[in-house]
């Protein structure tokens, strides 16, 4: 079984660094190739480019309020869960179908309800407390 991660291109596990700008504010992202190109994938099926990608998980993860501390590890997040949703057939691997035409709210249903199933409960988010 590791022989199929371990004799894996390691190029995909190599860091690279890209440099953009969200909402006119340099940044610079640093996540393995694997990352990238997953993250350009996930792009391109819905006609963006790696940057509004990124805009765009940006301010939706700021407008549903989330912790965006270390936004690289939600990136990658971001990435797994792509992968696993066309795994489990929740989004379609055909890469002409664009994700924004899922039925999201459904899908995040019945993700829950298999979660339930199972007995894996999140564990619960706590946030510091703002300071104003």
């Amino acid at each position: 079984m590791c022989e199929l991660f371990i004799g894996a291109d390691p190029t995909l596990w190599q860091s690279r660094t890209r440099s953009l700008r969200i909402d006119g504010v340099a940044t610079s992202i640093r996540i393995e190739t694997h990352f990238w190109e997953t993250l350009e994938e996930i792009g391109a099926r819905d006609g963006l480019s790696l940057a509004q990608l990124i805009t765009k998980l940006w301010h939706e993860a700021m407008d549903a309020d989330h912790d965006l501390g270390n936004f690289t590890s939600f990136l990658r997040v971001c990435c797994a869960r792509y992968h696993a949703l066309i795994a489990m057939g929740e989004i379609s691997s055909d890469l002409s179908r664009p994700i924004a035409a899922s039925p999201a709210r459904a899908i995040l249903a019945r993700e829950a309800a298999r979660r339930a199933m199972s007995g894996i409960t999140p564990a619960p988010l706590t946030r510091p407390a703002k300071i104003n």
